[in-house]
């Protein structure tokens, strides 16, 4: 029986691809492991999929700013290593697949150690922290950007896109209208501010509720413990902290989306054809890897970008209005898209490395 080792986490996003690639190899029998931290979103995500052994480590991480942390964390990166290397040891998988965070980081180097083929894919337009460290350790990097390509070595590079998971694909619009209790009277505006919430996105969508209520109704995703119940009895307004299950169906009857830009939430509206308000992180907030997704959408006519410094309470309305009005040309711009789903490339890819043994 084949076998793979999955890792990945600190976000949603760097677990969201891998399930999308899950079923692919389940089909033809793959034996799957994952291994995350001891406390990341992964492991809750991971455990809610089910059927999937979790196997969690030490990690680190690797901050480019000064915390007193940073003297530790070396250190717990280490002991995610030596403990990476006895479970792989352990679990003898014929490939390790890496989506990133720096949980993966002793991962890759534990597979390294161990000679077995390492996986990694990178959805953002430049490579993060955690995964320029992996890439030495890699035999191949899958990569969701064409522009991708220039930052890794040619020889490990391969343009796959990003995986999207089938049952996003799979939502029932009148189901998301039943769990948010809405109507077909009115469009659905759904905003989401990434895994861990945006309490700037949450602040202006709030501030602007009698605005927006007027024109739509609204599923707000706003992250964990970030649910304001002061407008929990508001008509045509739903909040949420999280949503797993139910998200294919919130995401298939919503209109129109306001994001954070996180690679492989973006790619997931553009496979469901939502037009999308994008709201990168900034620069002082990140090392700026949303804006460049946000600007390659932007470009290719997929969405409309509000950058975060210049986000107040008329920019946001005028820029969802303005989205609305021309909701047909960003359709149809998304219905031109060669953009396609990448689980079933990254899947083969799998196949083909782990066959020869890397």
């Amino acid at each position: 029986m084949n076998k793979i080792v999955f890792t990945g986490g600190g976000s949603a996003g760097h677990v969201t691809a891998n399930l999308a690639i899950f079923p692919k190899l389940r089909q033809d029998g793959w034996h799957i492991e994952y291994i995350g931290s001891e406390s990341g979103i992964e492991r809750q995500i991971i455990t809610e999929f089910g059927g999937i052994p979790y196997h969690p480590i030490a990690t680190g991480k690797l901050r480019r700013y000064f915390d007193r942390q940073n003297f530790k964390d070396p250190f717990r990166v280490l002991r995610g290593v030596a403990q990476a290397y006895s479970l792989l040891k352990k679990l003898k998988p014929g490939v390790v697949f890496s989506k990133g965070g720096f949980v993966a980081v002793p991962v890759v180097i534990a597979s390294w150690l161990h000679r077995i083929p390492v996986i990694i894919h990178e959805s953002d337009m430049t490579p993060g922290l955690a995964n320029k460290i992996s890439i030495p350790f890699a035999t191949k990097v899958c990569v969701t950007f064409p522009e991708t390509l220039r930052h890794i070595p040619s020889k490990k590079a391969v343009h796959t896109g990003s995986p999207i998971r089938e049952e996003v694909l799979r939502g029932n619009a009148e189901t998301g209208m039943r769990i948010c209790g809405f109507h077909s009277g009115k469009p659905v505006l759904l905003i989401m501010g990434g895994s861990l919430g945006s309490q700037k996105i949450n602040e202006s969508i709030r501030e602007n509720l009698p605005a927006l209520t007027e024109r739509f109704q609204i599923a707000h995703i706003c992250g964990k413990g970030n649910v304001d119940e002061t407008y929990s009895g508001l008509n045509g307004y739903r909040q949420f902290e999280y949503l797993h299950k139910e998200l294919a169906d919130v995401m298939a009857m919503a209109d129109l989306v306001v994001s954070r830009a996180g690679s492989n939430s973006i790619f997931e509206f553009l496979a469901l054809k939502k037009p999308m308000l994008l709201i990168p992180l900034s620069r002082q907030a990140s090392r700026g890897d949303q804006i460049l997704n946000a600007e390659s959408f932007e470009k290719m006519g997929y969405c409309r970008v509000l950058y975060e410094e210049n986000l107040s309470r008329q920019t946001l309305l005028d820029a969802i209005g303005g989205l609305y009005e021309q909701r047909d040309r960003y359709i149809m711009q998304m219905n031109r898209s060669p953009l396609g789903d990448g689980a079933d490339k990254v899947a083969e890819l799998i196949r083909e490395v782990a066959g020869r043994g890397g």
